[in-house]
């Protein structure tokens, strides 16, 4: 009996091992199977990650908190995930564009002009405020009680630019000082330097750390709705013409699709309350289409100061 019992018993287990071993070679391949399928994902997953660029307009933190809504609300609407790469000053954003890996950006006027030359990006929208304007202007300005008005006014006093990377920051003031017959700021005045933000050139400028100011106007008035003493102590000089107000433009090989659907989802925004309710955050009205054309006039800018785009060195001293 226990001879007997003892090769049933083998016999029983033999054929569970086979049975065993048929079992995990017919589920060896679906197994493979589902690994490669899941590479495909993967690489789907990644292609639909935006990097987007913001340039320093006001506080680094600020700034990300400013837009992080927008791009939260895109990120959901278009079923990807943004990330937000603040850069530290306005030209870093053509030097490290590609070298980040960024997918676009809420460029300047000046910096997008930069990026459409040098970088080939395309503009898609840029913001209309509430007052109805879809561009801003540069201010140079001075505290009213300085009494600086004249070229000779100015010589050797301290001077704040933004950015040399910037139409309001940097360029107008150029002109400016250009059309007073003043040749090389550089020996003109005792003291220059960037201040890296519109925000903080306005508040040196209020506060006496400089005599000489130049930022934007949208920047200007923001601040002078929290701070009456910006309208009421400082005086503006001159201000230049008008260029595209901050856009978002994006690498021109970004999938036509996704490019589409960007444009569209900003174009519409106002159409929805939690849309209205991010563009009032930002104080703007809605998006509107944008095309290399509508920064033509930053390049008759450049152009009419004698300013290659191609060559120029935006680098701050």
């Amino acid at each position: 009996m226990i001879p007997f019992i003892r090769q049933r018993l083998t016999a029983s287990l033999t054929g569970l091992g086979l049975l065993c071993l048929f079992c995990l070679l017919w589920l060896l391949p679906a197994g493979c199977s589902q690994q490669e399928s899941a590479a495909p994902e993967q690489q789907n997953a990644a292609a639909t990650t935006l990097t987007i660029g913001l340039i320093p307009e006001q506080n680094i933190f600020a700034q990300q908190k400013r837009y992080e809504p927008l791009l939260a609300y895109l990120a959901k609407q278009l079923d990807v995930a943004i990330k937000i790469r603040i850069l530290p000053r306005y030209g870093s954003i053509i030097d490290n564009f590609n070298e980040l890996g960024l997918d676009g950006a809420f460029f300047g006027s000046f910096t997008g002009a930069l990026a459409i030359d040098r970088l080939g990006v395309e503009p898609l929208v840029r913001p209309q405020y509430i007052n109805g304007s879809s561009t801003y202007y540069g201010m140079v300005f001075v505290r009213k009680d300085s009494g600086i008005r004249t070229a000779q006014d100015m010589r050797g006093k301290r001077m704040v630019f933004v950015d040399k990377a910037t139409t309001a920051g940097y360029l107008l003031p150029l002109s400016f000082f250009k059309a007073l017959g003043i040749e090389d700021y550089t020996t003109w005045f005792s003291e220059y330097y960037f201040s890296g933000t519109h925000e903080d050139a306005i508040n040196d400028v209020l506060n006496g750390f400089a005599d000489i100011g130049a930022a934007k106007d949208t920047v200007f008035y923001r601040m002078a709705a929290n701070d009456p003493r910006i309208v009421q102590e400082l005086e503006i000089l001159a201000t230049s013409p008008a260029v595209p107000a901050n856009g978002l433009a994006v690498r021109h090989d970004l999938p036509d699709n996704l490019k589409q659907a960007l444009q569209q989802q900003l174009l519409t925004l106002q159409q929805n309350d939690k849309g209205r309710e991010i563009l009032a955050e930002l104080g703007f009205n809605k998006f509107l289409k944008t095309t290399r054309a509508d920064y033509q006039p930053v390049f008759d800018y450049a152009a009419s100061i004698g300013l290659n785009l191609k060559t120029y060195n935006y680098f701050n001293d």
